[in-house]
């Protein structure tokens, strides 16, 4: 979700790539989440840390406590961010009470985002 939250009010400002600790494929709830907001993420895919850790970044930004702990060193990062927000695939409950935690977690990193880009 961060992907395409933050791809999608920066336009072509950023270049963004996105990796988890054990990526399993695009969640079908991630992706209604996001599609409520008119964001489509179809395309993205879930990709390993070790797909990017050669690849020189601006920014790396870590959205949850166990990517923070277990995130190699980037050796060529300007700036290691983290934020760490509840992994929504881990909710429990009903089908609903699961979707709002999708929706939740995806407002909290919107917030976050829209904070990234407007700061100087």
């Amino acid at each position: 979700m961060a992907e395409g939250l933050l791809r999608h009010p920066a336009g072509d400002r950023y270049d963004v790539s996105t990796a988890g600790t054990r990526p399993f494929g695009l969640n079908p709830s991630a992706e209604a989440a996001m599609e409520e907001l008119r964001i489509d993420i179809s395309s993205q895919r879930s990709k390993s840390m070790d797909e990017s850790i050669d690849q020189a970044f601006d920014y790396v930004i870590t959205v949850c406590n166990q990517a923070k702990d277990s995130c190699p060193r980037w050796p060529h990062t300007g700036r290691l961010m983290h934020r760490s927000f509840d992994d929504p695939a881990a909710a429990m409950g009903s089908l609903e009470d699961r979707k709002n935690t999708f929706r939740t977690v995806r407002d909290q990193i919107k917030a976050r985002l829209e904070w990234f880009i407007t700061s100087p």
